[in-house]
């Protein structure tokens, strides 16, 4: 069942005719689009316009001529009388997601899984900004074995003490490998992780946690917890479509994704084979800072049907308005498209990264909407009540 709206019971069936140009949603900023809306969505679409930089050419009701109109109109407040009522959009059908089998909590603070750090390396390009590394664990041995699934998380307690003299406190890390490993053996974890780093009255401070993970060498032992998490999980049907959002290391658990769909050695390994449409949007500060590039690259040289790869360099690139190019303006340009993909019920949402980027990606997604008669601030929670929107910012 395709997202749609539902016949309305008031008898005002007005709709409008929109010519605008340069709405954000498309790379030609020159361009004129022409949108058709209900009565009761035409003030909502003028707002996104004006907030998007858009320029209304005129509007027109039916069995009316085109009417000149200023950028930003509103429609008649007298004429709201006659609205009508907002028009719901169809509760989005559920693709199958299974929880019952996902493990969780395996592993406690007060009894952690010791496990081994096995490698230890950057994934910045010379250039780069600040410090991310890739790191792995062994997990051999445990009892239970410390299992988990492609978006969960693990807790890293870092050794030594607090101000107060106390262990530190865990951090949770969402997992970078599927629960096969990176050695497709089953018994490892790798992380993503960024130093956190922060000046405070003139000095810098550096986080505990990143910290103590971007500098452990291979063979130390370290307290792990988990898995957790059931928010990021991918659907069982091998032709959803899932679209991902991530900035920053909120790109771990998009690469569990894309190995699980890509990589030939797991889909002969897990029996999984994807055969839908993934894009991926990926948001960096510069190109040496873009993680697994190369690997993404690889996916949609080998696999053009399947994915789609979206960068967005905040301090290489500009957006249309001629400022930083950030992941929100790269949905914007894109937001029809994506929402054509979210009309599909069998399209997934997963947003992971910085928590900056969602009203940016709320903005143009209210502007697709309306364009479509449809309101977003309803439509999102009921896609995440269908287990169709998945968030995990930060």
């Amino acid at each position: 069942m395709r997202v749609s709206t539902a016949t309305s019971s008031c008898s005002d069936s007005r709709v409008f005719t929109v010519v605008v140009q340069g709405y954000g949603l498309t790379q030609q900023r020159n361009a004129e689009r022409t949108i058709t809306v209900p009565f009761s969505r035409l003030q909502a679409l003028m707002q996104s316009i004006s907030k998007l930089g858009g320029k209304v050419i005129s509007v027109t009701a039916a069995s009316e001529a085109p009417a000149t109109a200023a950028p930003a109109a509103s429609p008649d407040p007298a004429a709201a009388k006659k609205a009508t009522p907002a028009k719901a959009p169809a509760k989005p059908a559920a693709a199958a997601v299974h929880h019952a089998d996902v493990p969780v909590n395996l592993y406690k603070p007060k009894n952690p899984f010791i496990g081994t750090v096995t490698e230890n390396y950057s994934l910045l390009a010379e250039g780069a900004i600040g410090r991310v590394n890739h790191i792995t664990f062994d997990l051999s041995g445990g009892d239970p074995h410390l299992n988990y699934v492609e978006g969960q998380s693990i807790g890293i307690i870092p050794d030594g003490e607090d101000a107060n003299g106390k262990p530190h406190k865990l951090r949770l890390y969402s997992i970078a490998s599927t629960r096969h490993g990176d050695n497709m053996a089953g018994n490892t974890v790798s992380l993503c992780v960024r130093q956190l780093q922060y000046d405070k009255e003139g000095e810098t401070i550096n986080g505990v946690c990143s910290t103590f993970l971007c500098d452990i060498e291979p063979g130390a032992k370290v307290k792990i917890t988990g898995p957790v998490g059931k928010e990021m999980l991918l659907p069982a049907d091998e032709d959803a479509n899932v679209i991902m959002l991530a900035t920053g290391t909120g790109i771990a658990p998009m690469r569990t994704y894309l190995r699980r769909m890509f990589e030939p050695a797991e889909r002969e390994k897990n029996g999984w084979h994807f055969k839908g449409k993934a894009w991926l949007f990926m948001g960096a500060p510069t190109t040496a800072n873009l993680l697994y590039d190369a690997d993404f690259e690889h996916y949609q040289s080998q696999f053009p049907e399947n994915f789609r790869y979206t960068k967005a360099i905040s301090r290489e690139q500009q957006n249309a308005k001629g400022g930083r190019m950030y992941i929100q303006d790269r949905v914007s340009e894109n937001a029809e498209e994506i929402f054509s993909w979210i009309e599909n019920p069998k399209t997934h949402v997963y947003m992971c990264g910085l928590r900056g980027m969602e009203p940016g990606i709320d903005e143009a997604m209210t502007a697709a909407a309306a364009a479509k008669g449809l309101d977003w601030s309803e439509l999102r929670p009921q896609l995440k009540k269908a287990e169709r929107w998945h968030v995990e910012t930060y």
